[in-house]
Order: structure tokens, then C-alpha cells, then sequence
């Protein structure tokens, strides 16, 4: 081997070297950027959102109150509360709520907070810088729940500005806005029958 394949094994070392490297700390980097969205997020006394919904056929507006894995959406045709187990669905249009015990893909669907329970475990992550934010793009190493979500986050406060899920039938956006810590009592993410006392109840579990 002469001197030149020589200084070419070194530099080719080298680079392979420093794109493994890079690769690795990027990694590293969407990690400590997805615990820190995560500490952000998990105020025990709760908090309050404004978010915007669009895919496929869907276009709506709404407000979200989260407390731990607790929360209640409310738009202007649906109120959904979870208290942490069970889901209740009041319909305005049909005046009826549907009860269920919802699995993670589907919370995730309709709590756009949800990522934080689900990113350490069955997920891998890169991330690009966009302006003032980051956007991580988290794809499932499972075969069950969502395969796929970007989560775009403020680069000094960490809080999350848009959130990306691939679904079947293809990608839902939720834009998220007015961001606030609160003081949330249980009662609030639960379905209270005294509050709708003619709306028709049924039992999906």
C-alpha cells in the first residue's frame, strides 16, 4: 500500500469516524430535548392549552385541561374527559356519551400531550433545527400503537408549538397556543351526569 492509498484509508477513517459521532451526540441531543419538553409539560398542578386540529376531513378548534395523565377536551361539538382510566365522550349534536377504556394510540390521538408517557420506550428520534425550534420525528420500533409522529418545540422554553401523527389513513396536525400552568381539581376530568341529566350514556367496555 503506498503513501496515497495510505492518507486516503486515514481521511475515510476519519470521516466515518466523525458521521458516527454526529449521529450519535444528534441522538443524544433529541433525547435531552424530549426530557426537558417533558419536565416542561408535567406541571403537577395541571395546565391549559388552545390547540387546532386538521386532517384527512377533520378541521377543529378547541381547548385542553391536563393534569398528570388526566384531561378534558372540549370543542365545539365534543367534550372528552379521562381520568386516567376511562374516557367519557359526550356527543352535543346526539346529547349521548359514550364510555371506554381508550388504549395509547388512541389518548395520543386526542391528547396531543400524550408523547411524553410514550417516547422512552418503543420509539426512535432525530432531530433538525427549524428557526427557533426543534422538530423531533419519533417512529415506532413496535408493531402496535403509532408508528410515526414530528413534535416541534420551542428551543428556549421547551414547550411544544406543533405536533405531527401519522395515522392510517394518513397525518393529523395539531397546532398548540397559550400555553399555561393551572391549578386543576380531579372532578374536572371526569363525567359528571349532573351536568347533562338527559344525555343518553353508553357503555362500550
Amino acid at each position: 500500500m503506498n503513501n496515497h492509498e495510505i492518507k486516503r484509508m486515514i481521511v475515510l477513517t476519519a470521516l466515518l469516524v466523525s458521521h458516527y459521532s454526529l449521529l450519535l451526540c444528534f441522538g443524544q441531543s433529541a433525547k435531552q430535548v424530549l426530557d426537558k419538553t417533558a419536565a416542561a409539560i408535567q406541571n403537577k398542578a395541571g395546565i391549559t392549552c388552545d390547540f387546532t386540529l386538521k386532517g384527512g376531513q377533520m378541521n377543529d378548534n378547541g381547548s385542553i385541561s391536563i393534569k398528570d395523565r388526566k384531561f378534558q377536551v372540549t370543542t365545539p361539538d365534543v367534550i372528552i374527559w379521562f381520568d386516567g382510566k376511562t374516557q367519557w365522550t359526550y356527543m352535543k349534536k346526539n346529547d349521548e356519551v359514550n364510555v371506554a377504556t381508550p388504549s395509547e394510540s388512541e389518548i395520543q390521538a386526542i391528547n396531543p400531550y400524550n408523547f411524553i408517557y410514550m417516547y422512552k420506550k418503543g420509539y426512535k428520534y432525530t432531530m433538525t433545527k427549524k428557526g427557533g425550534s426543534y422538530e423531533i420525528h419519533l417512529t415506532s420500533t413496535a408493531q402496535k400503537g403509532l408508528r410515526e409522529m414530528y413534535v416541534t418545540v420551542n428551543q428556549k422554553t421547551y414547550i411544544p408549538s406543533q405536533i405531527r401523527i401519522r395515522h392510517k389513513k394518513g397525518w393529523n396536525t395539531i397546532d398548540i397556543r397559550n400555553f399555561k400552568k393551572a391549578t386543576l381539581s380531579d372532578g374536572q376530568f371526569r363525567f359528571n351526569a349532573k351536568d347533562f341529566p338527559s344525555a343518553e350514556v353508553i357503555d362500550l367496555r
